[in-house]
């Protein structure tokens, strides 16, 4: 049995840690945004906007996408549940491992999951194998990228090729995109440009990684479907998005600055960590995103929160057992720590 509510950031159990298993951008939360969100108490006597209509104009020109073509969540989970809700489907492909939430919304309506397991073997990479899988009695593909716990990043002709057989089957392509802007070169990797040519093309994105405004919950998607995005308005709670989330994203959209000069330094941070971790001898995998997963002792876990180090065990993912971790990649001083840490355990074990 999965552990759905298993997650990362679980700091209200383990206090005082540094916590390497949220992977939210370590420079925090903008100013910015929490003064929107303080200055915004003074509305909250009223309900918020049902349209999020000045939030979805600032996603628009921050996306280059229609405003027509957005819709917004509490949080990407909301989003994921509210697109299956709307659209029912009787059959879905999910790679493994993969994020455990797109499981459970399909089990909420008892939707058959047909899974393409990711081979360790292979480095976790989405196969050409994968195009086979995508047939007629599917109503819907799930595919995160870069994928969640491994990192792998898929090429943007790969996606090209699975849209188009979802296309030709006749099925929704839902493709989580909350982690793409940490890659390097982020716009070469999005499929925002085949939105305008492809209703099957369902694009998943968030506040709270690229901001680090996990609390907040605020998560959008951009969809061509309009007649989609309508049947998913008719599935959620009103006033699903509260009037400090919305002051909280309209605030973060203008922090450019702040992402250009944090994504930098994640970049440097993530291969100087990973460089770090293989000299230690641990097993990492190709990550392009701001994690790492990698594989350690089976008590690794424990051992690193007995030194004050949150890492989240991955063995709760289907698809993979005890001994896989993922690491948040943090600032200079924290991966120093955590790498003495892991340094020590090593040392440890080979006594």
């Amino acid at each position: 049995m999965i552990s759905y509510h298993t997650h990362g950031g679980d700091v209200y159990r383990h206090q005082n840690v540094t916590d390497f298993s949220a992977n939210c951008n370590p420079f925090g939360t903008p100013e910015s945004v929490k003064e929107a969100v303080a200055r915004a108490m003074d509305q909250v006597c009223h309900y918020p906007d049902v349209e999020c209509e000045r939030l979805r104009e600032a996603i628009s020109r921050y996306e280059e996408t229609p405003q027509e073509q957005i819709i917004c969540g509490n949080g990407a989970a909301d989003l994921i549940f509210a697109l299956v809700l709307a659209l029912k489907p009787k059959k879905a492909l999910l790679p493994a491992p993969t994020f455990a939430e797109y499981e459970q919304a399909l089990e909420a309506v008892d939707c058959e999951i047909k899974r393409y397991t990711l081979k360790e073997e292979c480095g976790f990479l989405v196969g050409r194998e994968f195009l086979e899988c995508i047939t007629e009695e599917l109503d819907m593909v799930f595919l995160c990228n870069p994928n969640n716990p491994t990192g792998v990043l898929m090429e943007q002709d790969f996606l090209q090729d699975v849209l188009r057989r979802c296309e030709k089957s006749g099925c929704i392509l839902m493709l989580d995109e909350c982690f793409v802007d940490f890659v390097e070169h982020p716009n070469v990797h999005t499929m925002k440009p085949y939105l305008a040519e492809s209703e099957n093309l369902f694009i998943l994105k968030a506040f709270t990684k690229r901001y680090a405004m996990a609390g907040v919950r605020l998560g959008y998607a951009l969809c061509a479907d309009r007649e989609l995005l309508e049947k998913m308005r008719m599935v959620t709670q009103p006033w699903n998005v509260s009037i400090l989330a919305q002051e909280a994203g309209i605030a973060a959209l203008s922090e450019r600055e702040y992402v250009e000069e944090s994504m930098k330094a994640i970049h440097r941070e993530r291969i100087w960590l990973l460089d770090g971790m293989k000299r230690l001898g641990y097993q990492t995998y190709a990550s392009s995103a701001n994690y790492i997963f990698f594989k350690g002792p089976e008590d690794l876990y424990r051992q690193c929160l007995e030194r004050g180090i949150l890492i989240r065990d991955c063995s709760n993912y289907y698809g993979l057992s005890r001994g896989y971790y993922r690491i948040a990649v943090r600032l200079r001083e924290e991966n120093t720590k955590l790498l003495h840490v892991l340094e020590e355990i090593r040392a440890l074990q080979a006594v």
